[in-house]
């Protein structure tokens, strides 16, 4: 009977090794892909909010067509909006109609992979600075915008994205950064879990495996704890609700702690993931129009 039980063992567990690889194969090759037929795209444009609009694009430097909306201001000042992981620009409309109220012209922007723009890869950041740089130069190109008076508003990755750009190039004057991820190593669990509904232990390591070697990027250098020191003397403000569960609630903090001055953090326990502009309406007005206000104008 013994001798029958180990090869049945053995048979188990290289099975058990073979559906815990194509799981976890499975899931990271979801975590860094969006296809296009399956992705969500905007349901409403400006004009449903009553705002006037242009549809705009850009070509990045490696020839990848990204997709946007530009909402011209009054006040000269002009902030780049740049949506979240496998979101899309209608649902960062609520932020543009706020700033726009506000006088200011809003660039609202897609990157690779995501809404109706070109490619299917999401790699954080690493091939995504090309398609900022993109709406970076087309946002200087545009009458009546002053470059010396330029911001950026990043959501979710989005808010990552807007740390890193803004590092690199020191006419961005401002950068608001909502529910954005530390680093991606820090919040690799409760990313894995919440995409693909594996438990963080022992799934998380062998999905990121799998992941980097579809997309073709390292996790532990996509760390916006490293880029976001290098914004001073220029203001960063981060906001961080206590029940995001897409990304750690700990990123708000270690972000602020790697910033220098000025830097400001809105946390608030009640909040999830990117709903500050949702469940905190007001003051998210206040707080970020205001930000702007200062840094801007």
């Amino acid at each position: 009977m013994r001798r029958r039980l180990v090869p049945a063992a053995v048979l188990l567990g290289l099975t058990a090794v073979a559906v815990t690889g194509w799981m976890t194969r499975s899931a990271g090759r979801g975590l860094v892909t969006n296809p296009a037929f399956s992705r969500p795209v905007p349901e409403r444009t400006p004009a449903d909010l009553g705002l006037a609009y242009q549809s705009v694009y850009v070509i990045a430097a490696d020839g990848f067509k990204t997709v946007g909306w530009y909402l011209p201001g009054e006040n000269g000042a002009l902030v780049l909006v740049q949506h979240g992981y496998k979101a899309h620009r209608g649902q960062v409309l609520p932020v543009a109609a706020m700033l726009r109220r506000h006088g200011y012209g809003v660039l609202v922007m897609s990157t690779r992979g995501h809404d109706r723009s070109d490619g299917e890869l999401i790699t954080f950041g690493v091939q995504e600075m090309k398609d900022l740089a993109a709406w970076h130069a087309l946002a200087l190109t545009l009458a009546g915008v002053d470059p010396r008076r330029i911001g950026m508003f990043g959501s979710s990755m989005g808010g990552s994205l807007a740390i890193q750009y803004a590092a690199d190039h020191r006419d961005i004057r401002a950068v608001v950064a909502d529910s954005a991820f530390s680093s991606l190593d820090d919040t690799v669990s409760t990313s894995v879990l919440h995409q693909t509904g594996l438990p963080a232990f022992p799934f998380a390591p062998l999905v990121v495996f799998w992941a980097e070697r579809q997309a073709g990027f390292d996790s532990a250098t996509i760390d916006a704890k490293r880029w976001i020191g290098r914004l001073s003397p220029r203001p960063v403000l981060l906001l961080q609700g206590g029940r995001d569960t897409f990304i750690t609630p700990a990123s708000g903090r270690l972000l602020y702690d790697a910033a220098r001055e000025p830097k400001e953090l809105w946390f608030d326990p009640d909040v999830g993931h990117t709903l500050f502009s949702r469940d905190r309406a007001e003051e998210f007005e206040q707080r970020v129009g205001g930000f702007f206000e200062r840094y801007l104008k």
